[in-house]
Parts: C-alpha cells; sequence; structure tokens
C-alpha cells in the first residue's frame, strides 16, 4: 500500500476519531466538553509528532539502504 498525503491524512483522522469517539461513549465520569477542548489537542498533537519522527526515521532508512 502506497501511503501519500491523502492516505496518511485520512487515516490520521480516523484513528483520532475513533480514539475521541470512544472516549466520548465511554460511561466514564468526564464532560464532552473536557475531552474536546483538553484530549482533542492533545491527542492530535501527540500523533503530529510520532507522524513527523516516523517519517524522518523513513527517510533515514531509504537513505542509507536499510529497507
Amino acid at each position: 500500500m502506497e501511503f501519500d498525503l491523502s492516505v496518511t491524512a485520512g487515516a490520521f483522522v480516523a484513528l483520532v476519531a475513533i480514539g475521541i469517539g470512544g472516549l466520548v461513549a465511554a460511561p466514564i465520569p468526564m464532560d464532552t466538553s473536557t475531552i474536546l477542548m483538553m484530549v482533542l489537542p492533545s491527542t492530535v498533537a501527540f500523533g503530529l509528532l510520532c507522524l513527523a519522527i516516523g517519517v524522518k526515521h523513513g527517510e533515514h532508512r531509504v537513505s542509507s539502504g536499510r529497507l
């Protein structure tokens, strides 16, 4: 499977949506506004950081010939 920008963005959005949807639907004592204002931004920030590290690691592996 070829991961271009649209596939990567779609997978990222789907992963975040599933996680946040699960938190909203879970019977935990946390308001939905708290989840959307605190958990969602931190999840997106952490996901973007991990995505950037993963892309750089992939570029390093390709440039060093270690596939």
